[in-house]
């Protein structure tokens, strides 16, 4: 499994429950799939290709739902850079500071990923593992 490790100060020293699937805002009109494609290839600089397979969408706390795909890949993590955000930091110093949006991106055996993911995003996992058994 790829997982993506969450840039930012927040995000620094968390890593079990801290992983995430690259994820991105869907623009009004735009297809999920092809905005997945579009989010994957801006926080990694790699390139989603193949079939894809959808899954159950799972739901944010803010209550917001996050769609994924499952697709087959052997990416070269070497090619990976990722988008930045800014944010002010330290908090109310007043100055901006650019973080990228995924600081590292790493496979992962499947019980190791269900480790690392943040829990609201387990049931992707454990989906994704039903459906290829």
């Amino acid at each position: 499994m790829l997982l993506a490790h969450p840039g930012g100060p927040f995000w620094t020293k968390k890593d079990d429950g801290a992983w995430t699937i690259p994820k991105g805002e869907v623009e009004p009109g735009v297809d999920l799939l092809t905005t997945a494609q579009r989010e994957f290839t801006e926080e990694t600089n790699l390139v989603a290709t193949g079939d894809f397979m959808p899954l159950t969408p799972v739901k944010l706390k803010s209550g917001k739902l996050v769609h994924a795909f499952a697709f087959e890949a052997d990416f070269d993590l070497a090619q990976f850079a990722s988008n930045s955000f800014e944010i002010e930091w330290p908090p109310k110093s007043g100055r901006r500071k650019s973080f990228p949006e995924i600081d590292r991106v790493g496979y992962f055996p499947l019980p190791t990923a269900m480790i690392k993911i943040i829990a609201y995003q387990l049931p992707l996992l454990r989906e994704l593992n039903e459906r290829l058994r």
